[in-house]
């Protein structure tokens, strides 16, 4: 399994403002660089809080690239994944409609009548006692033939992987803004490294839009 991360902050190294509502940080060429990563993985991956702030749909957005994929005797879609571990997903969400297989990780404290709403609309994977054991989550996606793995945030999962040493590369796109606010949510939240910190190597630089895209590798010595 191979697994991506990919977010886009803010100069100050912001994921959105306090107030936790979606921000265009970058721009059209940005996003388009987004749909071929999305395009080219087996599953796109969010924490339930980002699915409770934006409602994304997490499909591929150029139908070249659907076609493509279907060409290539896959689904027009990535699976889409939640990792939810009280199984807060509303079920109207936008990422549990019949456009792509969804998976939504649980752990075993999620309530029996939540599951039952989801079930009807996801395939559920259970990992854990009261948070969603990622290891086993993951394993269980690779099972199901998920190998190429974007995850698209949010901060707290984003810390959780990296904690798990899941993450193989991370594409930061930084733009030309800030937010700051010490309540603003950052590209790796959750609790915070303070020995054994994950180190990365930088791999590339690329101007875009008005920012820059930056390639990282996890260094694994």
């Amino acid at each position: 399994m191979h697994v991506v991360v990919n977010a886009a902050v803010s100069a100050d190294g912001k994921l959105s403002s306090r107030r936790r509502e979606q921000l265009a940080i970058s721009g059209a060429d940005d996003f388009a660089r987004v749909d071929q990563v999305r395009a080219a993985s087996d599953a796109i991956v969010v924490g339930v809080g980002t699915v409770l702030a934006d409602d994304p749909h997490l499909t591929v957005k150029d139908e070249d690239l659907r076609e493509q994929r279907r060409e290539d005797g896959r689904p027009p879609n990535p699976a889409r994944v939640v990792v939810d571990s009280n199984g807060r997903t509303p079920t109207d969400a936008e990422i549990l409609d019949d456009e792509a297989a969804t998976y939504v990780c649980l752990s075993e404290a999620a309530p029996v009548d939540r599951r039952a709403d989801l079930a009807d609309r996801a395939e559920l994977i259970t990992a854990g006692d009261e948070r969603v054991d990622l290891l086993r989550a993951f394993a269980a996606l690779r099972e199901a033939g998920l190998e190429r793995i974007m995850v698209e945030g949010g901060g707290e999962l984003i810390f959780s992987l990296f904690e798990a040493g899941l993450v193989d590369e991370l594409r930061t796109f930084v733009g030309p803004n800030v937010i700051g606010g010490r309540d603003a949510p950052t590209l790796a939240d959750g609790e915070g490294f303070v020995a054994d910190f994950p180190t990365l190597d930088l791999e590339s630089v690329d101007r875009l839009d008005d920012g820059v895209l930056l390639t990282w590798r996890v260094d694994e010595r």
